[in-house]
């Protein structure tokens, strides 16, 4: 998966390579579909929610440029993985899913692999979480009509936040949003198809 798919796109980050061959990526979907798991497309994770394809999963993680220590927010966590390679990198992850059936699944398989580290949380992500910013990196996993007001202030400066955001649904432009001392600067990072960022800042 790593060689094929990732690495012969041009990923070149070596910590996010490595997170992706440590992080078994069959235990974040059903059983049924563990067969599927390393194949180079989403899949269904129930709710209308996915599990994003390993490519598009290592193109975000290397967007953020994450070093060690940093504190991360994801919003959307969804079955876990994207938390789970963001672990793998050495960050300090913490990640709002707003779908009970997900976060309880998500957290069973944080314990169960041993990332006791990630911080989950039961709630709307669209308003972030205020309680523990300011964050050095913003990873959300849906798209949305715009960038949520609530993110950009929680971004620490300097800082990094990429994001799916387009006027229709289920076709965005990945946006990195850097701020640097005051200054936010917008990068269209190319065409996606995410699912609907739900919430009070979303759709």
């Amino acid at each position: 998966m790593v060689r094929e798919q990732i690495e012969a796109r041009g990923i070149k980050d070596e910590e996010v390579l490595r997170a992706m061959r440590r992080v078994p990526r069959h235990m974040f979907v059903d059983e049924a579909l563990q067969a599927q798991a390393y194949a180079d497309h989403p899949l269904p994770i129930g709710h209308g929610q996915t599990i994003s394809q390993p490519y598009v999963v290592a193109m975000m993680s290397a967007m953020l440029e994450v070093k060690p220590g940093m504190k991360v927010l994801e919003i959307g966590t969804g079955s876990g993985y994207q938390a789970a390679v963001l672990a793998e990198m050495g960050a300090d992850v913490y990640t709002v899913e707003r779908i009970k059936a997900l976060y309880q699944a998500a957290r069973q398989r944080f314990n169960q692999l041993k990332y006791l580290y990630v911080k989950t949380k039961l709630d709307d992500g669209t308003a972030g979480w205020p309680e523990q910013a300011p964050f050095d990196r913003i990873l959300v996993t849906a798209g949305g009509p715009e960038v949520p007001a609530p993110l950009m202030e929680q971004l620490d400066d300097p800082g990094i936040l990429v994001i799916p955001v387009g006027e229709s649904k289920r076709h965005q432009q990945l946006l990195r949003v850097i701020k640097d001392r005051g200054e936010i600067k917008r990068e269209n990072m190319g065409s996606v198809a995410f699912v609907d960022l739900v919430g009070k800042f979303g759709w």
